[in-house]
């Protein structure tokens, strides 16, 4: 997956790479399908791990201090694992059926929990900036907002839709440096993120974080 993409994710070719038959790899996995489900898991729950990790370590900071380390640690894990990053975010793997569920419902749901750990620590400071709409909990996927209300019991279904905004800024640009789109139009890609981790702490009536890049 590394050298050739998502798309050439096959059980022959591993067997080659590893020097078995084709029939031997099947006592370890029984159809391509069941590879690509745990790749995407083991791919999901090392990003979960980094960007927990991250949370994590500046526990007792100021909320703009915390999610700045995040977002860091999001983009920093992005463009290290790009074909990673392609297969749990790019277009599905030609021919994989997913398992019932998902293939990787609890690093999903990890995800999701973390991202909602940076809307619920700026919630007290950008609720009264919110201005987008009222939001009901069966607006959301019913597990995902199960999850967050088991987690977070006091934060109201707007903090959801902030969470799911926070996540498609953070998103958006690190997407277009995995893809390559920025190659050729800047060389200042890691400025342009740090100036977007800006703008939407301010948007959460945050204090900018003091960048060194």
């Amino acid at each position: 997956m590394a050298a050739s993409g998502p798309d050439a994710i096959t059980l022959r070719a591993i067997a080659r790479e590893m020097g078995m038959t084709p029939n031997a790899i099947y006592s370890y996995f029984a159809t391509r399908d069941d590879l690509v489900t745990t790749l995407i898991s083991d791919v999901l729950t090392d990003l979960a791990d980094c960007v927990d990790a991250a949370w994590q370590a500046t526990a007792g900071q100021s909320p703009a201090t915390r999610i700045t380390a995040w977002a860091d640690a999001f983009r920093t894990w992005s463009l290290n694992n790009p074909q990673g990053f392609r297969l749990i975010f790019g277009d599905p793997v030609p021919g994989y059926k997913a398992p019932e569920g998902g293939p990787a419902p609890e690093a999903t749901s990890r995800i999701c929990i973390s991202v909602t750990n940076l809307a619920a620590a700026a919630w007290p400071h950008a609720e009264h900036l919110q201005h987008g709409g009222d939001f009901a909990w069966s607006d959301f996927d019913p597990a995902l907002a199960a999850d967050v209300r088991t987690a977070f019991p006091d934060l109201p279904p707007a903090a959801l839709a902030l969470a799911l905004r926070i996540r498609g800024r953070l998103h958006g640009l690190v997407s277009l440096e995995v893809y390559g789109h920025t190659q050729g139009t800047t060389a200042a890609s890691a400025r342009l993120f740090d100036e977007e981790v800006s703008e939407l702490l301010q948007s959460l009536g945050l204090p900018a974080t003091t960048r060194s890049r």
